[in-house]
């Protein structure tokens, strides 16, 4: 299955105007975007895809994410993607197995759609095994620099940000020695899809409070991207906060 999937990924990337060939096969890893399909979680996507990577991507709606899916198609990215609602640890097992299936095993996770710590630790601790048996991994825990803003679109209150890097941290230290890295990156205002259709009255001021502005999900893709990389294996247990000089304040 995943010889006929890489052709197939070959064939069709071929058959756009800008063919994205120009990194290095043998580099080549699976990747999974948890919430693939909204917020940052598409900017990831591609940012990963165009280094090579072949990109599993998770969604809620699966309407939706197929309008997605054939949208980027038209741009030339060939995403595989899979219903998870993160409800139990069976649910992230399955979606890790299908996975694997499909595309080998995962080596690289980010969980872009956090609403608990549980969730976090279940399709974590599901998708590691890959990782410790290939002796490379890299997690990227996407969290937030601020409390929840009520209607502002921010789901990762205080409780959320202190397990989710607690987590990090303490798997890092577990890990550490295998090839794998953890980290998280806490995300500041994004000028998401969802963030941009609401009513300014309904986020207050909150941009005034950023001195370089409100950020693009493609600033936070760029960090992703450094994390995952080869050459940052020394970088774990770290939190990275991508708030635009919020913190300053």
């Amino acid at each position: 299955m995943l010889a006929v999937l890489k052709s197939e990924l070959q064939e069709k990337a071929s058959s756009h105007k800008e063919v994205r060939t120009s990194y290095d096969i043998q580099a080549r890893r699976t990747v999974l975007v948890v919430g693939g399909v909204d917020g940052v979680g598409p900017a990831i996507c591609k940012k990963l895809a165009d280094m090579g990577h072949f990109v599993a991507a998770t969604y809620h709606n699966e309407e939706q994410a197929r309008v997605w899916q054939d949208m980027m198609e038209q741009e030339g990215y060939l995403f595989f993607i899979y219903k998870y609602d993160a409800i139990s640890s069976e649910e992230s097992r399955s979606l890790v197995n299908d996975i694997i299936a499909d595309l080998g095993p995962v080596q690289i996770l980010i969980n872009a759609d956090i609403n608990s710590a549980n969730n976090v630790s279940d399709i974590t601790q599901a998708a590691i095994e890959g990782m410790l048996a290939t002796g490379f991994g890299r997690i990227v825990n996407i969290s937030s620099v601020k409390e929840k803003n009520k209607g502002c679109g921010q789901i990762s209150h205080q409780g959320i940000r202190k397990s989710v890097h607690g987590l990090t941290k303490a798997l890092a230290r577990k890990v550490a020695s295998r090839g794998i890295t953890v980290n998280t990156v806490s995300s500041g205002y994004v000028a998401t899809d969802m963030i941009v259709s609401m009513p300014e009255s309904e986020c207050g001021n909150i941009e005034a409070q950023i001195p370089v502005g409100t950020g693009k999900p493609e600033n936070v893709a760029h960090i992703v991207s450094f994390l995952v990389s080869e050459e940052s294996g020394f970088i774990t247990g770290a939190n990275i906060a991508a708030g635009r000089g919020y913190l300053m304040k």
